[in-house]
């Protein structure tokens, strides 16, 4: 039997990632409140085979001493550019929005995802296994269909392409659809009917279009996976009553899957999205109004979304808490540590880590994602603290089965410039 050792936040890891035993450690499994003390999972081939208290290792596979340490499904990041954005500001290393593209719906993210990009090292070392890559809409409502992916260094990267669709409402959408909220609305109703038409009479579809139809027929194609419910419609909505308006499009089409996004005034109507069903997808951070449609925004709305029994899951959406993934973690502890202000709703810290694991997986449909339970991928995340706070950073990170490298092109310069003496420095500098 092999043994691996967790010494100084390194692992040293096998060539191979099965069979694979990690042991001692507490393990927070993303279901509910559930915790297994001295916890062994055992991997075989990229699986979870087995967990729980005083297993019996395999013969044969390597042992993983986690004693001391927590461990957790790895981080699904619920919204990111992560693959499609290398620098915000210079537009040709970003393909997040097509603004004067001839299409819309139509758009397939993952075809344009970069596996190389230096920011999949820099979050996977953080504990983000998997990310939601979420198009930015152009000149169209409809932004396209944003991908799930991987951040293993060591494996395929699109985990499922076209795996959503996005569509921008409220402010924006009424911007992008000519200035006021009806004509978003309008918009949306018009190529959602133009899908069904497609998809009721494909042959007929060019014939009845008006000849200033404002729907391609491959942006109409694309939306009939949306009407039959095999695509879930992400819908960027914080105004409560945009959000009453989404709920009420599940009276029109029954097999329609909406997916709130930002939500910041979605604690006002929390039951009303309990009822229909609907996941919400939100931040711990928003408190402060950044423009009209947020002027109810509340560091409790996710607490009060999951006291009604909404799933809510927890993503980097920009504002004051930023874009970047490697927060999450911070963001779920800032929804636990609400529940302390007086008259906070918060959440608990099962709540919390399903908000950025087992929540996210259930939304986009991961059903073997997001938890540690047998039969789950191996998507492993070991940590050196309680990893909803701060202070904490993960030790070793399987994607998969597999080991991560703990090293992104940040750790190599640090180590290659950290040792670097007086004499080393250039001639300009004092010596």
């Amino acid at each position: 039997m092999k043994r691996v050792l967790l010494l100084a936040g390194l692992a040293a890891t096998p060539a191979i990632a099965a069979p694979v035993a990690i042991i001692g450690a507490t393990a927070l499994t993303g279901v509910g409140e559930q915790r297994i003390e001295n916890a062994t999972i055992i991997i075989d081939n990229g699986r979870i085979t087995a967990i729980g208290s005083g297993l019996a290792v395999p013969a044969g596979a390597t042992r993983v001493d986690a004693s001391g340490r927590i461990i957790t499904p790895g981080i699904i990041a619920a919204a990111s550019d992560l693959g499609i954005s290398e620098v915000e500001g210079v537009r040709e290393t970003n393909d997040a929005g097509a603004r004067q593209s001839a299409f819309s719906a139509a758009l397939d993210l993952s075809t344009a995802i970069n596996p190389n990009s230096l920011h999949f090292a820099i979050n996977r070392m953080a504990g983000i296994t998997r990310a939601v890559v979420m198009p930015g809409a152009g000149s169209n409502i409809f932004a396209g269909q944003g991908a799930v992916i991987s951040l293993a260094a060591n494996g395929p990267t699109v985990t499922r392409a076209r795996a959503f669709q996005y569509v921008e409402m409220g402010e924006n959408g009424a911007r992008l659809a000519g200035g006021s909220r009806p004509a978003a609305w309008a918009q949306l109703s018009n190529m959602l009917a133009e899908a069904a038409r497609l998809a009721a009479n494909p042959a007929a579809f060019d014939r009845g279009q008006d000849s200033g139809s404002l729907t391609k027929r491959l942006d109409a194609e694309a939306l009939g996976a949306v009407l039959a419910g095999r695509q879930p419609l992400l819908i960027h909505a914080q105004r409560a009553s945009d959000i009453r308006e989404v709920l009420n499009l599940k009276a029109k089409y029954p097999a329609l899957r909406p997916v709130l996004i930002g939500a910041r005034e979605a604690w006002l109507v929390a039951a009303d999205i309990a009822r229909a069903g609907v996941p919400v997808i939100t931040h711990s951070l928003y408190d402060l109004p950044d423009d009209f449609e947020t002027l109810a925004s509340s560091r409790n709305n996710p607490g009060h979304l999951q006291a009604a029994g909404v799933t809510v899951a927890l993503g980097a959406l920009g504002g004051i808490g930023g874009t970047t993934p490697v927060n999450l973690p911070g963001y779920a502890g800032n929804a636990v540590a609400q529940g302390t202000v007086p008259g906070g709703k918060g959440l608990t810290k099962g709540q919390a880590l399903a908000s950025i694991t087992a929540n996210p997986a259930r939304i986009f449909g991961l059903a073997d994602l997001g938890t540690l339970a047998v039969g789950s991928r191996a998507d492993v995340v070991i940590w050196d603290g309680d990893p909803l706070e701060l202070t904490s950073t993960p030790v070793a990170v399987y994607i998969d089965g597999m080991a991560q490298p703990m090293r992104s092109r940040q750790t190599d310069l640090a180590n290659r410039y950290k040792a670097l003496g007086r004499t080393d420095l250039p001639l300009q500098y004092p010596r």
